[in-house]
């Protein structure tokens, strides 16, 4: 397994860089089920932030592209269950996908209440406010 970060499957996805898309692709076009990529939860937080943000995608297309990832037994997901009933929360709420994954990996914890100061959050995601 070799381990993916997050500017790799940027490029690879948004070939936005004529240079480091090329390598990417490469890269990761030749992995394969049994020798595949590993993409770490920080680096999902992360993509997504960067796909948004810096990318201007929409929430739909950021769905898209981690549900394309999480489908390719080329790229391993860490905790890929987490990755994918957080983004069942993303794609029918407002919440952001750092919220989402925060709240599923603290139920996941035993966690009977998720404390945040994050209004939106509170409401969307089901955190306690803290007052």
């Amino acid at each position: 397994m070799i381990g993916l970060d997050t500017n790799v499957l940027v490029r690879y996805i948004m070939q936005d860089d004529a240079k480091q898309s090329a390598k990417a692709s490469k890269l990761i076009e030749a992995l394969t089920a049994d020798e595949p990529g590993f993409f770490t939860l920080v680096s999902v937080v992360e993509l997504g932030w960067v796909l948004s943000s810096s990318y201007g995608l929409k929430r739909s297309q950021v769905a898209q592209a981690f549900d394309a990832l999480l489908q390719t037994k080329e790229i391993v997901i860490e905790r890929a269950d987490l990755v994918r009933r957080a983004l069942t929360i993303f794609t029918t709420t407002n919440a952001d996908l750092a919220d989402c994954l925060i709240e599923r990996a603290s139920t996941d914890a035993g966690c009977n209440r998720i404390m945040t100061f994050d209004v939106a959050a509170a409401k969307i995601t089901g955190m306690t406010l803290i007052q």
